[in-house]
């Protein structure tokens, strides 16, 4: 058995489940920093089933100027400069956030993936960019020959679009080792398949280019799941993290997430931040510095249920 990221947990019957996030990130610098721009995708975003509750962010040290905005796919973004010069850098993301399950959604019915893609790939389709936008390959999704060899037996012309993104799902689930020590966020998805290890990023990732290949859109989710401690054991503060799966787009249904790297359906367990093409358009903070040499960074992560 490969290990996983988290397991399943929802209070039977009920409608919706409340979240606590705490989401630390500190960055220590071997040479002062005297100037940095940040972009950050650490906002939690309003979505259907999903509520925000609270939200914060403390920054140290404070930012000279900082502004919210909303990004090309529709995240809350937040930018900032910090002049103060530092030898640290300290971004505390705290979020309430309540979720609904979604309903079950049959995935053996709904048009095929040839259906789906001889409409998309019309010059006169009605369909506007939201969906379009993740049609295509990115960076981090580049397809292959190998890789679309891979991704054949699961994504038969003939099969339902949601059908085969589920048998997908499973098909990586089954193939792949969750190992946080084979990869980086620069490890390409070829090394991924060769190696049939990685983490939830390599695994969306690969996930992505297949079905983009197929002439799917899919689209890259940044979030949160919940994690449980062994039996018998404490469940330690700071050690969950933050985990990405994938949503697949089908004219009957709308989008509908996935999740290889635990080979399951999202219900109310996951809790979304960001929407984009790959991990680059959702990286949790991003930004250039002057000075600082070398860095190191560690985070914590807590998640946990709110019991009324």
């Amino acid at each position: 058995m490969r290990s996983r990221i988290g397991s399943i947990h929802v209070h039977k019957g009920a409608a919706t489940v409340i979240y606590d996030i705490s989401h630390r990130t500190l960055y220590r610098y071997s040479a002062p920093v005297s100037q940095s721009h940040h972009v950050m995708h650490m906002s939690p975003r309003a979505i259907d089933r999903q509520i925000v509750r609270r939200h914060s962010l403390l920054i140290e040290p404070a930012p000279t100027s900082r502004f919210e905005a909303i990004d090309y796919f529709g995240n809350p973004t937040t930018q900032l400069y910090v002049e103060d010069e530092h030898n640290e850098f300290v971004v505390h993301a705290r979020s309430s956030i309540e979720v609904a399950a979604r309903s079950a959604v049959d995935v053996s019915t709904g048009p095929s993936i040839r259906r789906v893609s001889e409409g998309l790939l019309q010059t006169n389709s009605a369909l506007d960019l939201s969906v379009l936008q993740y049609l295509y390959p990115s960076r981090h999704t580049m397809p292959s020959r190998e890789i679309v060899d891979y991704a054949a037996p699961s994504l038969q012309p003939a099969r339902p679009v949601l059908d085969a993104a589920w048998s997908l799902t499973r098909q990586l689930y089954d193939d792949f080792r969750f190992d946080n020590t084979a990869t980086d966020v620069s490890t390409p998805i070829g090394t991924v398949l060769k190696q049939r290890r990685g983490v939830c990023q390599d695994f969306s990732h690969l996930a992505l280019a297949c079905l983009r290949a197929a002439n799917i859109p899919a689209r890259y989710v940044s979030g949160y799941l919940l994690t449980h401690a062994p039996v018998g054991q404490i469940k330690l503060k700071g050690t969950d993290a933050s985990h990405a799966w994938i949503s697949v787009w089908s004219p009957a249904s709308g989008w509908v997430d996935f999740d290889p790297t635990n080979g399951s359906m999202p219900q109310g367990q996951h809790i979304t931040i960001a929407y984009g093409r790959d991990y680059d358009d959702v990286s949790p903070i991003s930004g250039v510095l002057l000075g600082g040499g070398k860095h190191s960074v560690s985070v914590a992560v807590d998640v946990s249920e709110v019991i009324d």
